[in-house]
């Protein structure tokens, strides 16, 4: 068993746990945080989408005890006060179905503008959809997710 200390949407967390613990799992099990899905076990779907010191990382792929220390950020944690410009765009573009791929999207969506802005590039629907493919949605083409992102874009 492992102490595992870090920031999680901004409050301070710490849990025992086993060394083998998953940050996903360390999120919904011993935070609560059940935003975070858990969707193929093999880091092909993104549904576990956090960001992790500011940049998105497969909750499913990382240990918990490797965020030691880390400022992570749920989806519980991107609205401060009102939504969110993406989950925002989200809404208005209905870049969702069942919705369980969508906290992933989000959170991806998210990292995604603050990259392409910070480098000065342009996110058109090739980039975005080139940067979605580590992200599977099984009701949809994408076309409103990628309306989703582009609008967030323009107001992010």
């Amino acid at each position: 068993m492992t102490i595992v200390s870090m920031t999680v949407n901004g409050t301070a967390a710490s849990a025992d746990v086993e060394d083998r613990t998953l940050l996903v799992d360390y999120i919904r099990e011993h935070l609560r945080l059940t935003g975070t899905h858990v969707g193929c076990d093999t880091s092909q779907c993104g549904t576990c989408v956090v960001h992790v010191d500011g940049k998105a990382v497969k909750s499913c792929t990382m240990l918990a005890a490797a965020a030691e220390g880390a400022e992570v950020t749920t989806i519980e944690g991107v609205a401060n006060g009102e939504l969110h410009p993406m989950q925002r765009a989200f809404n208005d573009n209905h870049g969702l179905q069942c919705g369980f791929c969508t906290p992933g999207m989000i959170m991806s969506g998210i990292d995604m503008v603050n990259r392409y802005k910070a480098a000065g590039r342009e996110l058109d629907e090739a980039a975005i959809r080139h940067e979605l493919e580590g992200n599977i949605c099984r009701c949809t083409g994408y076309h409103n997710i990628v309306k989703s992102i582009a609008q967030a874009a323009s107001e992010m």
